[in-house]
């Protein structure tokens, strides 16, 4: 920029397409009482062009858009099973989450239990956008439950799962079993495909015995060429399952190989993690998953602090938000007693993980019977983290 210039621009095109543009003013290089030295001008300059495209790469997503859906976000809260039900999503949501998945379905659960399925599809008007994933290994049955699904509830698109290393799951070779079966995975989202509206993603992971750069971008092109709009690629196998490194080369292939959006997931326990994710695989958006358990206040932190040291969250705002979890799953769980406590333990214990004498602390929360004890026990903790 030349010196006299009063101000200027500088643009740039995000990968999915959305030109971002952040304006300055030269003038704010300058002290009040004398011009700043050339070089060092200059220098500051570079500086701040550098942080700004950091934050633009970061940031770009508040224009990420699916088959022209604005989705407003590229930090979405992934379906798990057990954990991301309605009291967690709500509790995500007011901490700054924007996008969330219902609890993956099984769909011959949802085909043919109704209780089940209305807990797991329990929602409200804050809970919204919101996508949904089935899991299942048959075309026909694949196809039945996604039109099912929509009938009940409104969801910005549909996910397939191909990524869960569960064995029972792959029993009935479905979730990450589909990776071995490319033409059956291509099957499902044709049939899903040819009956639904809304757009159909896949996720997915980067192999099933050992990570295979051919297989994995494979799968990834016949999951394009069968018409899905974007791809969740989960950086392990399903043998290594939810441990160990998380290999970001492999997500990039996989970006690479492919001309949809691709989000990255595995890992995203923090900002520092969530930037590497997007830095070394050069991903669309992430998916967030057991980082959220007991901290969903990571979702403010990755918007606020890209690559920054963690936020830290002192004891006093855990223990209340704690609290209000623990009242929302009381509101919203319809099951059993002896299953809404055994949830409020689970819960509790995400929260209050790290903190002095925990082992003391689970040991009294596991023989807490209801919830007025649990309370009680959370309201005793002291100690600051």
């Amino acid at each position: 920029m030349a010196a006299g210039m009063e101000a200027g621009s500088l643009k740039r095109e995000s990968s999915i397409g959305v030109y971002t543009s952040f304006k300055f003013s030269a003038s704010s290089f300058h002290t009040s009482s004398q011009r700043l030295d050339t070089r060092f001008e200059h220098q500051t300059r570079h500086n701040l062009i550098s942080v700004v495209l950091e934050l633009m790469s970061y940031n770009s997503s508040m224009n990420f858009k699916l088959n022209g859906i604005a989705l407003n976000t590229n930090v979405f809260l992934a379906p798990m099973s057990g954990v991301t039900d309605l009291s967690f999503r709500l509790i995500a949501r007011e901490h700054g989450a924007k996008f969330c998945f219902f609890e993956m379905l099984d769909t011959k659960a949802l085909l043919y239990r109704k209780d089940n399925n209305i807990e797991i599809l329990k929602t409200t008007k804050l809970d919204k956008p919101i996508a949904a994933q089935l899991l299942g290994a048959d075309p026909d049955t694949m196809q039945d439950a996604a039109l099912k699904l929509i009938s009940l509830r409104e969801i910005s698109f549909l996910d397939i799962n191909c990524a869960c290393p569960a064995k029972k799951v792959i029993k009935k070779k479905a979730g990450a079993a589909l990776l071995t079966d490319r033409k059956r995975a291509a099957l499902i989202i044709k049939k899903i495909k040819s009956s639904i509206k809304i757009p159909v993603t896949v996720k997915m992971r980067i192999g099933y015995e050992n990570a295979d750069e051919k297989e994995a971008e494979m799968f990834a092109r016949a999951c394009e060429d069968a018409g899905v709009s974007m791809i969740f690629v989960h950086g392990r196998t399903k043998r290594a399952g939810y441990s160990g490194p998380v290999d970001y080369r492999m997500i990039a292939r996989v970006k690479k190989c492919v001309s949809i959006p691709v989000f990255g997931s595995g890992n995203v326990f923090n900002a520092p993690l969530a930037k590497k994710m997007l830095d070394e695989t050069s991903t669309d958006g992430i998916l967030v998953a057991r980082g959220a358990c007991g901290n969903p206040w990571i979702f403010k932190n990755l918007e606020g602090s890209p690559g920054g040291a963690p936020l830290p969250t002192p004891l006093n705002i855990r223990k209340a938000v704690l609290k209000k979890h623990l009242s929302l799953i009381e509101r919203y769980k319809n099951i059993s007693p002896g299953g809404k406590i055994g949830s409020m333990r689970k819960v509790s214990m995400w929260y209050l993980k790290g903190i002095p004498d925990a082992a003391s602390i689970r040991d009294r929360l596991c023989r807490s019977k209801n919830q007025r004890e649990l309370l009680r026990v959370i309201s005793s903790i002291q100690a600051a983290i």
